[in-house]
């Protein structure tokens, strides 16, 4: 998969939406989810943690993407689901700096136990809030990560990478 740099700017946005998007499917499962699918997320964020102390961050990386992917394909909206890997892939090269730090990685493994805490509660307000926050987090640590780029990070707009993501 092939996906264009894009500015500092541009990723902010993108950021903001995920953050409305995935408050959404959060209040929409936490009414919604299975037990399967229940059981299936904490199953990721359990592995989640084991590559937290085994210090891999390629591998926290993947199950990182494969649990916000799941969780929007969980909504059962196939047009958001497909929004969402969109706007996704053009993240892709800031969300993956943003957990080089492997101090992140305990932080954002306990964001996501939150996040399965609060849908499994059942309140709505809750899990969409747990969502919300997290990518906003996930936003301001873009934003630190970049800020001796100072939104100058605009890494070719034209330009093209290869990211291996689905």
């Amino acid at each position: 998969v092939y996906v264009r740099d894009i500015p500092l700017a541009e990723a902010l946005e993108i950021f903001d939406l995920r953050a409305m998007m995935e408050e959404a499917v959060g209040r929409q499962l936490a009414v919604a989810i299975t037990p399967d699918q229940l059981r299936q997320m904490r199953g990721m964020v359990d592995a989640m943690e084991r590559t937290v102390k085994a210090g891999d961050a390629d591998a926290y990386h993947l199950l990182n993407l494969e649990f916000h992917d799941t969780l929007v394909a969980f909504s059962g909206n196939r047009r958001l689901t497909v929004l969402y890997r969109r706007l996704i892939n053009e993240l892709s090269l800031f969300r993956r700096m943003n957990l080089d730090d492997s101090t992140q990685l305990p932080v954002s493994a306990s964001e996501h136990r939150a996040i399965v805490k609060a849908i499994a509660s059942g309140d709505a307000e809750a899990a969409g809030r747990a969502m919300r926050q997290h990518v906003i987090d996930s936003k301001l640590r873009t934003q630190r990560n970049n800020s001796a780029s100072s939104g100058a990070l605009a890494l070719g707009a034209a330009s093209r990478r290869k990211v291996t993501h689905a």
